[in-house]
């Protein structure tokens, strides 16, 4: 349980160390700030230790975060709008995005529609969550009320074979998280989670660890699902990969290095010099 700011300074920068260690150089980091407020002095003083809590974690690990501000489907409307105006204050300060977390069985994505207003106009990125707890109307609200760039998960829209194709021709990205998706119920199995169906679908996706502490599994053993379970190449892992990197709001000089690294990754080692 997190107690104060020394415990949120010691979670972010312990969330870069072992992004750096599995080999990511850009973390995206969704918070609710309604969750610490009462203990940390409020949403302002929340928010502004959480980004520089991050600068910290970014200048000791060299891994680059950013900041989600998400409002929580179980809370009021307008607590949303009150939390997309801080977001849209801190916007190119940290601040990359704003999301809508917790059950989507619980409040409905239009009711939402003016936070995300709110926050689409300050330039963020709107990045909901939908379509694993709720079936596809749960992701068709995200793009028709919401117009998200990216939903959180979406995995259910298979359910809607227009839907998928909805979602691929707008290039709206699926954060996918396949472990987390069994442990919920959502999938019976890690074969069963439809990556492939997406994948073949056209559909861009962002592999993703979704609550590494709840589910006990950070990112790469995603893409051991994604190898193991769904026999993705190489060649479709460094193209998911990409994807996730295309996706964020990373700055365009860590894209760059980013997408190199994984072209790197990819490419054949050098043969060995003539004897």
């Amino acid at each position: 349980m997190l107690r104060g700011e020394a415990d949120i300074r010691r979670l972010l920068v312990e969330a870069a160390e072992d992004e750096y260690a599995e080999g990511s150089g850009w973390l995206e980091i969704q918070v609710d700030p309604s969750s610490y407020a009462a203990m940390l002095g409020g949403l302002t003083p929340t928010v502004e230790l959480i980004l520089d809590a991050a600068k910290d974690a970014t200048a000791r690990t060299g891994v680059g975060i950013g900041v989600i501000l998400a409002a929580n489907r179980t809370r009021h409307p307008l607590d949303a709008r009150t939390v997309a105006r801080l977001a849209a204050r801190y916007a190119g300060e940290g601040v990359v995005g704003f999301g809508l977390s917790n059950d989507e069985r619980r409040g409905r994505a239009e009711d939402f529609a003016p936070a995300f207003g709110i926050a689409v106009r300050a330039g963020l990125a709107a990045v909901p969550h939908g379509g694993e707890l709720a079936g596809p109307p749960s992701v068709a609200a995200c793009i028709d009320a919401l117009h998200a760039d990216r939903i959180g998960h979406g995995v259910r829209a298979v359910e809607q074979p227009e839907l998928v194709r909805r979602i691929a021709d707008a290039g709206i990205t699926l954060e996918v998280c396949p472990i987390s998706n069994v442990r919920l119920g959502v999938a019976a199995d890690p074969a069963a989670v439809p990556l492939r169906t997406l994948w073949d679908a056209g559909v861009p996706m962002a592999l993703g660890a979704d609550d590494p502490l709840l589910f006990g599994a950070r990112l790469v053993a995603q893409y051991d699902v994604a190898r193991t379970a769904h026999a993705m190449t190489d060649a479709e892992l460094a193209e998911l990969a990409r994807c996730s990197v295309r996706a964020s709001r990373a700055p365009d000089d860590v894209r760059g290095t980013l997408l190199a690294g994984i072209d790197a990754w990819l490419a054949p080692p050098p043969a060995p010099p003539p004897r």
